[in-house]
């Protein structure tokens, strides 16, 4: 497992930090979309990966977005601590919902690939 873990860190970190803030937006995105489904087992990865990616990119950006990744990554593993009990409650899932969708327009935003397209 720690190999993989290894081998995953390499390969993204070989992107940019641009594409890094692209990759964690995306995984946040997904958590929103996952969330509709029955698949918590999926959401819960999606939460482990997010956060590992954020460990591996807030270093190398501008400190004030490296403090608000570190801010989500927080939030992220209170949400594990809990995760039972968010994902039995539809309210609770709702404000997962909303704030991983709030959360992945922000860091987009970070990332800056959105301006890269409009021109």
């Amino acid at each position: 497992m720690k190999q993989n873990l290894n081998e995953e860190k390499t390969r993204f970190q070989s992107d940019n930090p641009s594409k890094r803030l692209g990759y964690i937006a995306e995984n946040l995105s997904r958590v929103r979309t996952f969330s509709h489904t029955v698949d918590k087992e999926a959401v819960e990865s999606l939460v482990d990966e997010t956060i590992c990616f954020i460990e591996w990119t807030a270093p190398e950006i501008k400190p004030e977005y490296a403090e608000e990744l570190v801010n989500i990554q927080v939030e992220l593993a209170r949400w594990k601590l809990k995760f039972d009990n968010l994902w039995i409650d539809d309210s609770e899932r709702q404000k997962m919902e909303e704030q991983s969708s709030a959360w992945s327009e922000q860091v987009l935003d970070m990332s800056g690939l959105q301006s890269q397209f409009i021109a």
